[in-house]
């Protein structure tokens, strides 16, 4: 099977052939408890876009957060671009609005006051809930804004769907500007429907901003739909123990790969049953 790789992620891999991520027999313990995760070795190009799979508590979100720099590792070595963080919860700020949560995240980054209402609208308007910077100085513009999503920028989180919601929280991790995303099951939450439209909103703009993006769900499907690669961590200690390159569209049949992951899942949840 081919890797699928966008011109955005090429060409930044050519640009810096080091890795956005690489992992050196990484082990993370808390306390006195028995270990979390435990010799993980991985590397991650630029540009790349992986999945993490595996059963609860096998330490995918532990790894998210050493990658984060949230925790240090116990044992090993990571190294990883700054990384923005989005998760299953949205964490909007209630009371401001779609607009203000993004300019908060700019202003945090230290971006001038001047400059962040029009960053916020291009981010909003790349993750299709606002329309592009400009708009609203025409009368047909502001009647455009008032539309459907595209009038999301000035309702607060209650006012917005749960699939909103999340487009406000993506816009928002875009907004810290950091090359390396991190996704903590971020469409767990929503409905089938909603997930598939996010899916690929998020391969859409993974492939205009060229991000490298690291997916952690325990959907496997989800998993073959968005990653180029999916691997497999084992339960606790968590490794990874497979991986699977995900073809092109043609070289690739999602519905057999899917039931070969959903497979060797269940063996490895079964084998650390006993």
């Amino acid at each position: 099977m081919t890797t699928v790789t966008s011109a955005a992620a090429a060409t930044t891999a050519e640009r810096d052939p080091a890795p956005a991520v690489r992992l050196t027999g990484v082990g993370k313990r808390f306390g006195d408890g028995p270990p979390v995760l435990d010799g993980v070795d991985l590397e991650i190009a630029h540009g790349e876009l992986v999945c993490l799979i595996g059963a609860s508590g096998c330490g995918k979100s532990t790894l998210l957060s050493l990658l984060a720099g949230l925790e240090p590792a116990t044992t090993g070595d990571v190294v990883a671009e700054p990384a923005a963080l989005m998760f299953q919860e949205s964490a909007l700020l209630p009371w401001l609005t779609a607009s203000r949560n993004v300019e908060l995240a700019l202003k945090l980054r230290g971006v001038p006051r001047e400059e962040r209402r029009t960053r916020a609208a291009e981010l909003l308007h790349l993750v299709r809930l606002g329309p592009p910077p400009g708009a609203l100085r025409s009368p047909a513009g502001r009647r455009e804004a008032r539309r459907g999503d595209s009038g999301a920028a000035d309702k607060r989180a209650h006012e917005l769907s749960g699939g909103m919601r999340q487009r406000v929280a993506l816009a928002r991790a875009l907004a810290q500007d950091r090359d390396l995303l991190l996704m903590d099951e971020p469409f767990a939450a929503l409905d089938a429907i909603t997930r598939d439209l996010l899916h690929d909103e998020l391969e859409r703009i993974w492939r205009a901003t060229g991000r490298t993006i690291v997916f952690v769900t325990h959907n496997v499907r989800e998993a073959v739909r968005l990653g180029q690669r999916v691997l497999l961590l084992s339960s606790r200690p968590g490794r990874v123990v497979h991986e699977w390159v995900v073809g092109d569209a043609g070289t690739t049949d999602p519905v057999a790969l899917t039931g070969e992951i959903t497979a060797r899942l269940r063996e490895e949840i079964s084998r650390h049953a006993h």
